[in-house]
C-alpha cells in the first residue's frame, strides 16, 4: 500500500467526473472542512424520511459538532466524498475504520463502517452506486479490505445499492436493523456490474445529445452564411421533429421570430426545457454561454466554435476549463471545434452540423474527429458512382471535433445497443484510452461490424490522456485481436462497412467468381490470392452473356457448398441483345437480386467496369433503410452482417436482444475495382471467423505449482527498497520460480579458473557468454562460445573473448551448462500506461527483429490466445518442422506464455518481464535469460472506478 507521508494532504487524485445513470454528469471529490456552509445547505434539502434512514431517528438539522464531524477527515482512517453539481452537494459517503470490537481503530484495521445520504432530487440517478465505486477504491488504497453498513429494513433503495454492486456480502438481522458485510476487492461480478452501468450510463449521455426534444443554437448571425445561421438552417431544413430555437444577445428586445423559429437574447428567456445547445460563438463569449445554458438546466452541448486547443496553449487551457464548467452542471461535450452531429431517425431528423445536406435514412453509425474527414465520409457515402455506388443511409454521425468530452468510446457505448445502427465506421486521429477502446470495441464487435481507420497522430491536444509507449503496428493488432476490422484509409473504411451493411457474414475464404469478361475474372483470382483468400476457378459466361445467364450462373454457385462467397464481374456486353443502356442495366441487377434472393445466405459482391447504370441499378433493387419485420411487427431483428453464418450459428454471441433473421431483401453492393472488392470481401472473411472464435474464448488454466502469495511477498521486500528497480540474478529466478518459471542458471566467471570451477560444478559441456549491454544476446557478434567440452576449450574460449572484445570487467562473462538444441525465442511482458498489460512472441536474432516479427496478445492471455500467438508471427513455420526440421514442444511454449501472463496478471507491480532466449526443444524448453522489473502500481487502474477522462 502506498500512502502520503502527511496522512492528512488533500488526495487531489481522488477527484473524478462521472456519468450517471440519466446521462448527466458529477463531480466526486473528498469533503473538506471549506465545506461547511455546503453540508449544511446540502442538508437542509433532504427529506425528513431520508435523514431518519441515516441516523435511525429524526434528525431535522445538523449541529456544529455534526458539521465539524463530517468535514474534518484525515483522509486515512476517516474519510468523506461528496458528489457535487454546479459546486453543490447532491449526496456524500463517509468511512470510518473500526476494529473487530467495532470501534475507530487505526491502520492495520481492515475494516470500516460506511454511510450514504443522497438528496431526494436526485433519487434514482445511480449517485450511491457510483459514490460506493470510488469510496471503496479510496478504502482499498488506503488498506481496507472490508465494509460493513448497517441499514433499516424499510430503506430498500439502498439495501439494493450495496446488494446490486456484486461484492460477495453477508446479511443478518438483528434489533431491527439490517447489517451488511461484504469484501471490496474487485470480482468478476463486481466488474461486470461496474461495466453495465458504465455502459448504460455513457450510452445514455450520448443519447441525450443525439435525440433532443428541444435545440437552442446560440450564435444565429441576422445575415446569411455564418456558422451559427448555416446550422440552424440545417436543422430546419431537415425537419428536426423537436422544439428549434434561435438565440443572439443581439436581437431586439421584441423579436419573437426568426425566419419563422422562436428567437430569444438568451437561453434564459427560453421558456421550457432545452435539452440540446448548439453553441456558435466567439470563444472568449463562450463561458456565458455554458453559464447559460447550465443555470437553465440544458442537458448537452455541441461547440462549433474555434479557438481552443488547436490554437496553442491559451486555447488549450481555455479548452480545459470549458470542459470543467460544463461538467460542474452536468452538462456533456461535443467539441470544441465540432462539425457537428446528425440523426436519421424519422422520430429525430437532425441536422444539427455544417453538412448542408441531411444525409439518407440508414443502418451505418459515422464517427470522426476531423469535420474534412466527416465530409468525406458523408459524400461517400451519399454519391452514386465515381466510386462505391449505391444508396446506403445513415442512422446516425458524430464528428467530434477536439475530442474535449464526448469520445469515440462513449459513442461506441451508444451504438452498442442502438436498434437502428448495424454498422459502425469510425475514423480515429488517436485513441486517447486504447485499454478501454479495446475492451469496448470486443464487446461491441460480438454483435455489430465495428470499422477503423485509425490515424498515427498523437493524443487530442488539451486531453489528460496516457500516451503509449508502443509502436503503432503494434496497437492496430491488439485492436483486430478485438475483433476491430482495421483498414488504412477512407475508401476501405466505406469499401468494408457497405458490405457489411448490405450483405451476410461468409462462411469461410472460399470464393466463387464469375462474369462474362475472362480477364476480369483473373485479376478477381489474383486479387484473392493476395488476399489470403481461397478461389475458385473462375466461370467464363462470356461477353454475350444475357442477363438470364448471369442469374442461372449465381443461382448454381450460390447453391454450391464448396463455396461461401460470390464475386461478380461485369463489362458492358458486345453484340445485340433484346435490352440495352440503363434497360440492360436494369435487368441484370434484378437478375442478380433474384438469385441472392433464392439463396440468401451467402454474400455477393459486383465489380463493374463503365457500367454507372448497373451500380444504380443495384441500389434501386433494394435498401438498407429500416423496414417492419412481417413476421413480428415491431420486433428487432439482426441485419445480414450481424448473422454468422449457418454452420456457425450455434457459436453466435448474442446480441443485446434476441431477434430472427432477417429474411428481407439486401443490397448488392457494387465496386468499381477487383482489389477494393476483393479486399473488403477478406475483411468480411477474417471478421466472421473472428466472430466464431469469439464465441468459445477460452480460459485462463490453473496451473499446478504457483506461489501467488510467496511471490507477493519477495515484490513487497524488492519495493521496500525504492519505487521502481530491475530485479538481480537471484532474485529474478527467485520470482519466476513462484510462478513455475525456471531459469538456468548462469555463474559469473571474473577470470578463467573461475570459469573453470562454474563449468566443474555445472557439469560439461557448458557454454561461455559475454553478458555486457553492448554484447548480450547478439551472437553474431561472436561473444558467446557453445559446447564447451573440457576445461582445454573452456580456457581457450575465454582467451579468445578476451583478445576480442577486453577485459573480463567489460566482458562480463558467465558459463552456463548447454541446453538441449531447439529454437531460440523471446517472451515479453510489458505495462503500458494506454494499452495495459500485453504479452509479446517472437523468435530470437537479429532476422525476426529487423523484420519486426513479434505478435502480441492483451494480458490475461486464454488458452486460445497462446495457441493464436505462437501461430501468428510470420518465422513460425519453423517451430513446427520448417523444411523436414524436428517440430518443438509448442504446448511447452504456450504453457509458458500462460505462466507469464499470470504472473503479471497477478501483480500489477510487475511492470517488464523479459524471457530472453527461451530454447524450445522438440521435448521441453529452457529459460536462458530473465529480467524482471518492479514499480509501485497505479493508485488507479482500470479495475478501479468509473470516471472520465480527466482535466
Amino acid at each position: 500500500m502506498q500512502t502520503s507521508p502527511d496522512r492528512h494532504e488533500y488526495p487531489d487524485h481522488w477527484e473524478a467526473d462521472v456519468v450517471l445513470r440519466d446521462g448527466g454528469t458529477a463531480r466526486i471529490r473528498p469533503i473538506t472542512a471549506d465545506d461547511a456552509d455546503r453540508l449544511v445547505s446540502f442538508y437542509e434539502h433532504v427529506s425528513d424520511e431520508s435523514k431518519y434512514y441515516r441516523f435511525f431517528a429524526p434528525y431535522p438539522r445538523l449541529s456544529a459538532k455534526d458539521v465539524h464531524r463530517f468535514t474534518h477527515h484525515d483522509f486515512v482512517d476517516r474519510v468523506g466524498l461528496a458528489a457535487t453539481v454546479g459546486g453543490e452537494f447532491i449526496a456524500t459517503v463517509r468511512y470510518d475504520r473500526i476494529g473487530a470490537d467495532g470501534t475507530p481503530a487505526t491502520s492495520p484495521a481492515d475494516e470500516a463502517e460506511v454511510a450514504f445520504l443522497v438528496q431526494d432530487a436526485h433519487h434514482g440517478r445511480g449517485v450511491a452506486s457510483a459514490l460506493l465505486e470510488h469510496v471503496a477504491a479510496v478504502a482499498r488504497e488506503r488498506g481496507i479490505r472490508r465494509f460493513v453498513a448497517e441499514v433499516l429494513p424499510a430503506n430498500t433503495k439502498m439495501i439494493k445499492v450495496f446488494t446490486d454492486a456484486g461484492y460477495t456480502q453477508k446479511r443478518s438481522f438483528e434489533d431491527g436493523v439490517v447489517h451488511l458485510e461484504f469484501d471490496i476487492e474487485p470480482t468478476d461480478r463486481s466488474l461486470a456490474v461496474q461495466r453495465a452501468r458504465e455502459q448504460r450510463a455513457e450510452a445514455r449521455s450520448v443519447r441525450r445529445l443525439l435525440v433532443p426534444g428541444s435545440v437552442a443554437v446560440v450564435g444565429v448571425g441576422r445575415t446569411p452564411g455564418g456558422v451559427g445561421r448555416s446550422i440552424l438552417d440545417n436543422i430546419r431544413d431537415a425537419g428536426y421533429t423537436g422544439a428549434l430555437h434561435a438565440v443572439n444577445r443581439a436581437f431586439a428586445e421584441d423579436q419573437k421570430e426568426f425566419d419563422g423559429i422562436p428567437a430569444h437574447r438568451s437561453v434564459r428567456e427560453i421558456e421550457g426545457p432545452v435539452d440540446l445547445a448548439v453553441v456558435a460563438v466567439p470563444a472568449e463569449h463562450v463561458p456565458d454561454v455554458v453559464a447559460e445554458c447550465g443555470e437553465h438546466g440544458v442537458q448537452g452541448l455541441v461547440v462549433v466554435s474555434a479557438g481552443y486547443a488547436e490554437s496553442g496553449p491559451e486555447g488549450r487551457e481555455r479548452q480545459r476549463e470549458l470542459v470543467r464548467h460544463a461538467r460542474a452542471y452536468g452538462m456533456r461535450i461535443i467539441g470544441p471545434n465540432a462539425f457537428g452531429i446528425i440523426n436519421t431517425s424519422p422520430d429525430v431528423r437532425l441536422n444539427a452540423s455544417l453538412a448542408p445536406a441531411m444525409p439518407r435514412s440508414g443502418r451505418i453509425g459515422l464517427f470522426a474527429q476531423s469535420g474534412a474527414i466527416g465530409i468525406a465520409l458523408l459524400s461517400r457515402l451519399q454519391r452514386r458512382g465515381g466510386g462505391v455506388t449505391g444508396v446506403t443511409g445513415v442512422s446516425t454521425f458524430v464528428s467530434s471535433g477536439n475530442r474535449a468530452d464526448v469520445s469515440g468510446n462513449d459513442v461506441l457505448q451508444y451504438w452498442y445497443d442502438d436498434p437502428d445502427t448495424d454498422v459502425a465506421l469510425m475514423y480515429l486521429e488517436s485513441i486517447g484510452n486504447p485499454r478501454k477502446f479495446t475492451r469496448l470495441a470486443r464487446r461491441t464487435a460480438a454483435v455489430k461490424p465495428l470499422v477503423v481507420v485509425q490515424g498515427a497522430g498523437s493524443a487530442p491536444q488539451g486531453h489528460a490522456v496516457r500516451a503509449t509507449r508502443l509502436p503503432h503496428a503494434t496497437v492496430s493488432a491488439l485492436l483486430r485481436q478485438a475483433g476491430v476490422i482495421r483498414v488504412d484509409t477512407i475508401t476501405e473504411l466505406v469499401d468494408a462497412g457497405l458490405l457489411l451493411a448490405r450483405q451476410p457474414l461468409p462462411a469461410g475464404p472460399r470464393v466463387a467468381i464469375l462474369g462474362n469478361s475472362e480477364s476480369l475474372g483473373l485479376l478477381t483470382y489474383d486479387a484473392c490470392l493476395s488476399e489470403g483468400l481461397r478461389p475458385l476457378r473462375p466461370l467464363d459466361l462470356t461477353t454475350q452473356a444475357s442477363a438470364a445467364d448471369f442469374h442461372a450462373a449465381l443461382l448454381k454457385v450460390l447453391e454450391d457448398d464448396a463455396c461461401d462467397a460470390v464475386v461478380v464481374t461485369a463489362i458492358p456486353a458486345i453484340g445485340e441483345a433484346p435490352a440495352t443502356g440503363a434497360d440492360a442495366d436494369a435487368e441484370l441487377a434484378q437478375a442478380l437480386k433474384s438469385a441472392s434472393e433464392q439463396v440468401p445466405g451467402k454474400p455477393v459482391l459486383v465489380v463493374h467496369v463503365e457500367l454507372g447504370g448497373l451500380a444504380e441499378a443495384l441500389s434501386a433493387a433494394a435498401s438498407t433503410a429500416p423496414r417492419t419485420s412481417p413476421e413480428a411487427p415491431g420486433a428487432r431483428r439482426l441485419r445480414p452482417s450481424q448473422q454468422l453464418p449457418a454452420q456457425a450459428s450455434d457459436r453466435q454471441t448474442a446480441a443485446p436482444d434476441t431477434a430472427a433473421p432477417d429474411t428481407g431483401t439486401r443490397l448488392i453492393p457494387a465496386y468499381p475495382a477487383a482489389e477494393r472488392a476483393v479486399r473488403a470481401l477478406s475483411e468480411a472473411v477474417k471478421y466472421a471467423q473472428w466472430r466464431r472464435e469469439a464465441a468459445q474464448p477460452g480460459k485462463v488454466p490453473d496451473f499446478d505449482g504457483i506461489d501467488e502469495k510467496g511471490a507477493a511477498r519477495i515484490i513487497d521486500r524488492m519495493l521496500s527498497r525504492g519505487q521502481g528497480l530491475t530485479l538481480g540474478t537471484e532474485e529474478t529466478c527467485e520470482l519466476l520460480e513462484c510462478y513455475g518459471i525456471a531459469v538456468r542458471r548462469a555463474v559469473p566467471a571474473f577470470t578463467p579458473d573461475d570459469a573453470v570451477r562454474a563449468a566443474e560444478d555445472l557439469g560439461y559441456p557448458v557454454a561461455l557468454k559475454a553478458t555486457a549491454p553492448h554484447l548480450r544476446h547478439r551472437a553474431d557478434l561472436g561473444g558467446v562460445r557453445l559446447d564447451l567440452a573440457d576445461e582445454e576449450q573452456l580456457r581457450r574460449a575465454y582467451a579468445e573473448l578476451s583478445g576480442l572484445f577486453g577485459k573480463p570487467e567489460e566482458l562480463r562473462p558467465v558459463v552456463q551448462a548447454m541446453a538441449p538444441r531447439g529454437v531460440d525465442t523471446i517472451v515479453r511482458a510489458v505495462i503500458d500506461p494506454a494499452a495495459g498489460a500485453v504479452l509479446s512472441f517472437g523468435l530470437a536474432g537479429p532476422a525476426s527483429q529487423l523484420l519486426g516479427d513479434m505478435a502480441h496478445r492483451l494480458i490475461p492471455v486464454t488458452d486460445r490466445e497462446a495457441t493464436s500467438l505462437v501461430r501468428s508471427i510470420r518465422t513460425a513455420p519453423l517451430l513446427f518442422g520448417w523444411r523436414g526440421s524436428t517440430p518443438v514442444d509448442t504446448p511447452a511454449l504456450e504453457e509458458l506464455l500462460l505462466r507469464v501472463s499470470r504472473l503479471v496478471d497477478d501483480h500489477p507491480e510487475v511492470v517488464a518481464v523479459t524471457l530472453e532466449p527461451v530454447v524450445v526443444a522438440p521435448h521441453g524448453l529452457t529459460v536462458l535469460g530473465a529480467s524482471v522489473r518492479l514499480a509501485p502500481p497505479p493508485a488507479r487502474d482500470d479495475l478501479g472506478p468509473r470516471t472520465l477522462p480527466r482535466y
